[in-house]
């Protein structure tokens, strides 16, 4: 069981602030104080630059900055550590894979497939790729629920389909998409498949083998590690084929004014001097994460889900949007006559914190006839008496504006 109160205690934000509300996990999720000393702890006992000082604090802080490949390599359960690639967060994981994967292979005529719930940084790469090329890029259309099916997949994919990128856990909708068949389905067909597990990785066990995923992509700020820090994992054979999209510092084997080789993978797309810190702060989030049990987080978050579900459906004039049949960890909703926006700062007034507007999903909004909607998106220190609390702030809120 998950015990929200006592998880509580481990989050320093919670004590600095008694009453938030926080309810905007979608955005980011808040620190435990392990990370958060962790962090602090690298500074004062192990700064330096990784892999060029031969002096123990630098073979020190080489060492911390690796030992975090391995985990993450562990949690993806892949025996190879070099198939993990740090990143600044997803959007600069889908970006590598846009530039140095995608875009030498694609041809014109050929087509990038999306689905319609998808994140900007799960979009706009694709597109600006396709436009050079030439290619095409389709969108999967998802029910008005928003649900997207097999089937759907199905119906869409050709002998044209290059790449398939999907989200696992939409960010704006909550929906769970079937990833386990959509990805066996597309790898039958040829199709390399990209994953975005930004929504999800905190909560659900992802086996990147068993899932016979292409790349999965994820940022640590959304597992209760620090901001600028993310994965992209790759397979080796695949990853051994791309060439760096961003060059210089170590990331190099040997250059001359006239040419330069590129180190090994991974360490051949991590240029420059990376957030050696922050990804310090990622192990311990990871630490920090492997301690709780994730079947028992997904009950407590679908738990949640549908409690918040029910209880803003009792009040007339709200509008969940986002009612597919699995779905987990958010609740979008619209109330009649009040922008969202209008809503998220009364809420806010209330010690609320929830996010409004179009949620990087722009194109899914517009196709709903939608400005937007309000947010409420749940973690594993969100309880009952939150919802409660959001509930009623709704309901107030409401009475402002009638």
């Amino acid at each position: 069981m998950v015990n929200p109160q006592e998880i509580r205690k481990d989050f320093p934000i919670f004590q600095t602030y008694p009453d938030l509300v926080y309810l905007d996990n979608a955005a980011t999720t808040q620190k435990p104080t392990s990370v958060i000393e962790g962090i602090q702890r690298f500074y004062v006992e192990e700064n330096a630059n990784i892999h060029r000082g031969i002096y123990p604090l630098a073979v020190k802080a080489t060492q911390a900055y690796e030992a975090v490949r391995k985990k993450v390599a562990k949690a993806l359960h892949t025996s190879d550590p070099s198939q993990i690639v740090y990143t600044s967060g997803t959007t600069e994981g889908i970006n590598l894979v846009a530039q140095s994967f995608l875009k030498p292979r694609l041809q014109a005529g050929e087509e990038v497939l999306i689905s319609s719930m998808e994140h900007h940084a799960n979009l706009i790469p694709w597109q600006r790729v396709c436009k050079e090329k030439g290619a095409s890029l389709k969108v999967l259309p998802i029910s008005d629920e928003g649900e997207l099916t097999v089937a759907t997949v199905e119906s869409m994919l050709t002998e044209h389909t290059r790449l398939l990128a999907l989200v696992h856990i939409s960010n704006s909708l909550g929906t769970i998409n079937p990833i386990e068949e959509i990805i066996q389905l597309a790898k039958s067909r040829g199709v390399t498949v990209l994953l975005d597990a930004a929504q999800s990785i905190a909560y659900y066990e992802l086996d990147v083998e068993a899932l016979d995923v292409d790349f999965l992509v994820f940022s640590g700020h959304k597992i209760f590690g620090p901001t600028g820090t993310g994965i992209l994992y790759g397979k080796k054979a695949l990853l051994e084929e791309m060439e760096p999209y961003q060059v210089g510092g170590d990331m190099i084997r040997e250059v001359s004014f006239e040419e330069t080789t590129f180190a090994d993978v991974p360490q051949r797309f991590e240029a420059g001097t990376t957030n050696i810190a922050g990804i310090v702060g990622l192990g311990h989030a990871l630490d920090y994460l492997a301690t709780l049990p994730k079947k028992d987080i997904q009950l407590h978050i679908q738990q949640l889900t549908a409690y918040c579900t029910e209880k803003l459906l009792e009040i007339p004039g709200v509008r969940i949007i986002g009612t597919a049949p699995k779905k987990s960890g958010i609740v979008s909703f619209v109330m009649e006559d009040i922008h969202p926006h209008d809503v998220a700062t009364m809420l806010g007034e209330m010690n609320i914190a929830i996010r409004a507007g179009h949620h990087c999903t722009q194109p899914l909004m517009e196709m709903w006839e939608l400005p937007g909607t309000t947010r409420a998106s749940f973690s594993i220190y969100n309880s009952v008496e939150d919802v409660d609390k959001l509930v009623e702030a709704v309901r107030q809120t409401q009475l402002f504006f009638a």
